[in-house]
């Protein structure tokens, strides 16, 4: 069963496995409120049905998995009409009683790589490639975004991924505990297939408590998220600093820290 009704996703029901795949493949599969308001609706759609056991979360096209977050159509306020509900998303996910497989198809970067962190597993392609950009574009992602990564990687790892914005190879990612498998391009769908029909064998009720109970240690996340993902806002749209290393990323140039401000 296909349901062609969203402008910016795909969902399409396979037996047991639920495929959702992001539907901007010309703007980096990045989400904006059309799409994460989408998401949420199928994903609570899923919830709430027992056709499916396992959910698998993927980009379309070959080139990109998602590259972060396109405010653009947001109203101009700082009240939540202007804010991305992407956290919504993240916590749909991250307490959702099915398993939700990433399938990583390229560019994972930013936001991108933060929904990949936060789904329960994650499988790539080999030429997929990781990044977390925030502090280059004076952005940044706490909680979701550097806890779970964290729990990943270990903190200095953590801390390497958020400071220095490097790109990741796959096979950096498998070696550095970011992503549970990694096969060549051109098996990621059988193999992804595979993996979540694998889920849907194991008990349901097993899984939901499991998942339930990793969801209970960090349930503080979502409040310490929602707090600094708004004072972002003002931080990431109005300060020298961010204007300037959004400009220079957008050029790609070295930004210039004497435009930061004080």
């Amino acid at each position: 069963m296909t349901d062609s009704s969203y402008e910016t996703i795909l969902y399409e029901e396979d037996g047991p496995l639920g495929r959702i795949t992001l539907n901007r493949p010309e703007q980096g599969n990045m989400f904006n409120a059309t799409m994460l308001r989408e998401l949420k609706e199928v994903l609570e759609g899923a919830r709430q049905e027992t056709r499916t056991r396992a959910l698998i979360l993927t980009g379309a096209g070959d080139r990109f998995f998602c590259i972060g977050g396109d405010k653009d159509g947001l109203e101009e306020t700082y009240a939540y009409p202007g804010v991305l509900p992407v956290l919504d998303v993240y916590e749909l996910i991250d307490r959702h009683p099915k398993p939700v497989v990433a399938s990583v198809n390229g560019f994972a970067v930013g936001g991108g790589n933060v929904l990949h962190v936060i789904c329960d597993l994650t499988i790539a392609k080999e030429s997929a490639v990781f990044r977390q950009v925030g502090p280059s574009m004076g952005s940044y992602d706490a909680g979701f975004g550097t806890w779970y990564l964290e729990d990943l990687v270990g903190r200095k790892r953590a801390k390497e991924i958020w400071f220095l914005n490097e790109k990741l190879t796959a096979t950096q990612a498998l070696a550095y505990g970011l992503v549970n498998r990694v096969v060549p391009d051109e098996e990621l769908a059988a193999e992804t297939t595979r993996l979540a029909l694998q889920l849907c064998e194991r008990g349901i009720q097993a899984l939901a408590a499991v998942k339930a109970s990793f969801a209970a240690r960090t349930g503080g996340v979502y409040g310490f998220s929602r707090v600094v993902h708004d004072h972002l806002l003002r931080y990431y749209l109005e300060s020298d600093e961010s204007r300037e290393l959004r400009g220079a990323f957008a050029e790609k140039r070295k930004p210039d820290p004497e435009a930061f401000g004080h």
